[in-house]
């Protein structure tokens, strides 16, 4: 079987049982909340379990809050995000985004509500995949991620790509144009973002077991 669009990928990653761990039905672990704009900045370049780390000792800190970060000691910030790696540029660079929202927006929760993708794209260290992490499980919003993970699936599959966002409109093509089949597939009508939410964390959980150093298992994806 050869999957041709985004919507079969969806459809076989499903059947595989996958998302897995149901830990937030947006799948990113306390979806919705501003850890999850600490999160994204952090997993660059690193694995999520060492980024855990980073997150329990903020919280352990007392700092997991907008304001919080915004006004803490750079220094005491880099200790506690050390387990994420390259911890002096994150820290910076997660510092001086808490002090942009609160300048640009006044609260997380305004941030949700009005942030744009430039506006993020904008910012020191955020790039393409990790503004819309934030737009997906931060903010709630329409917003399809692409990662190293899905470039590599994709590849395998037999797909090539020149940019983050052929790839973004590839994904994104599928799922629209199969909607009603989509809500049939899990019994219910669910919201855009919370497909694209989802569909990514099929990806990730699946590349997460199949992956190994430059190999790719995709004979489950296509028996």
């Amino acid at each position: 079987m050869q999957i041709t669009n985004s919507y079969e990928l969806l459809v076989a990653l499903k059947k595989l049982g996958y998302i897995k761990d149901e830990r937030d039905p947006l799948w990113w672990p306390n979806a919705l909340t501003f850890e999850v704009v600490v999160g994204a900045l952090l997993t660059q370049q690193t694995k999520w379990e060492k980024v855990e780390k980073s997150l329990a000792n903020l919280h352990e800190a007392g700092l997991m809050h907008l304001e919080a970060l915004a006004d803490a000691d750079l220094k005491q910030l880099q200790m506690l995000v050390k387990p994420s790696g390259f911890y002096n540029t994150k820290a910076k660079r997660l510092k001086q985004l808490c002090i942009n929202i609160r300048e640009d927006f006044g609260s997380f929760e305004q941030f949700q509500q009005e942030v744009e993708r430039e506006w993020l794209l904008a910012q020191k260290g955020v790039g393409e995949e990790t503004a819309d992490s934030i737009l997906s499980y931060a903010c709630g919003r329409e917003a399809m991620v692409v990662d190293s993970y899905t470039q590599r699936i994709l590849g395998a599959l037999g797909y090539q790509f020149e940019s983050y966002g052929e790839i973004q409109n590839w994904l994104i093509e599928g799922l629209l144009a199969n909607l009603t089949h989509i809500s049939k597939l899990y019994g219910k009508e669910l919201p855009v973002s919370t497909i694209y939410s989802r569909f990514h964390g099929k990806i990730v959980e699946y590349a997460k077991v199949h992956i190994r150093g430059k190999c790719v298992n995709i004979e489950e994806l296509c028996p």
